[in-house]
């Protein structure tokens, strides 16, 4: 039997080191990207459905505007949301008077969805990134620039602006409530601690022995966490969990032996890809 699997999410931290390139299998055409992170905020409120791609541009744009800061001319020119063409990543033009863009626009759209779907650190989905278009040098016959051509040079540059803008890792974490009595609960917070349980409310519930706690815990540290809890109280604590968020990895990838780093190349290996991430200069073109 294969140990569980624990879905992650891959995200950045800051707008890209520079602006990446990639050229079309027929060197006749070029892709500029940046990748920067979503507004705070601004990831939650799409998931939610308060932002999203079947909205009134007009509205749309006002919301951006006002709440997240956004320019309102930019925020008319978001091509698409995804993965899934509703998820909380998406693409903005942010090119001045490029010929044929129009032509490339959907193949981009595919590439997009696919590249999100399929992160570049361990092909988890991206969640908080926006794709800026910076610029695109198109060939003038439209023979020169079909899907074909389009689409793996844009999942390309999508990946390179997502590795040179500090990518990381989200993890899922739980929100557990726990019942016990007075007595059990050294019990309890000494289980937590092993699985890098957090506590941020206890409160008794009047006129009964029993406490009520609330905890976040770590989704990959809860296997197992139901029956160690009730082997250390005496079978006293009755845990509930459901999802809550998505939380930061505290370690950075590039540390080595870090837990983020392991993860990504534990995840790697158990979808049969390369154990390194495809390298910069794979996915961007320099020359």
């Amino acid at each position: 039997m294969s140990d569980p699997v624990v879905s992650f999410r891959e995200t950045v931290l800051e707008k890209s080191s520079r602006t990446v390139m990639s050229k079309f299998p027929n060197k006749h055409n070029r892709l500029y990207f940046e990748g920067r992170p979503l507004e705070e905020g601004l990831a939650e409120a799409i998931d939610d459905g308060c932002i999203g791609p079947h909205d009134d541009p007009k509205v749309r744009s006002k919301v951006l505007a006002e709440e997240f800061g956004w320019d309102k001319d930019l925020a008319k020119k978001i091509w698409c949301f995804g993965p899934e063409t509703t998820g909380p990543n998406m693409v903005v033009d942010m090119c001045k008077g490029v010929q044929y863009l129009n032509e490339i626009k959907d193949s981009v759209v595919v590439a997009f969805q696919w590249a999100t779907k399929e992160g570049a650190l361990a092909e988890e989905n991206m969640l908080g990134i926006a794709f800026e278009v910076c610029d695109v040098l198109l060939h003038a016959d439209a023979i020169h620039r079909g899907g074909v051509q389009v689409i793996p040079t844009a999942r390309r540059v999508m990946y390179a602006a997502q590795l040179t803008a500090k990518p990381h890792l989200l993890e899922p974490v739980y929100l557990v409530e726990i019942q016990a009595p007075k007595g059990a609960l050294g019990g309890m917070y000494s289980v937590l601690n092993q699985k890098q349980g957090h506590v941020f409310e206890e409160i008794r519930w009047p006129g009964t022995p029993l406490y009520n706690i609330k905890a976040y815990l770590p989704v990959i540290e809860s296997f197992g966490f139901s029956g160690t809890l009730r082997a250390a109280t005496s079978g006293q604590a009755f845990p509930q969990a459901v999802f809550d968020h998505w939380e930061m990895l505290d370690i950075d990838l590039q540390e080595v032996g870090s837990q983020a780093g392991t993860i990504v190349a534990n995840t790697r290996k158990s979808k049969g890809l390369k154990e390194q991430i495809t390298p910069l200069s794979e996915s961007e073109d320099k020359s």
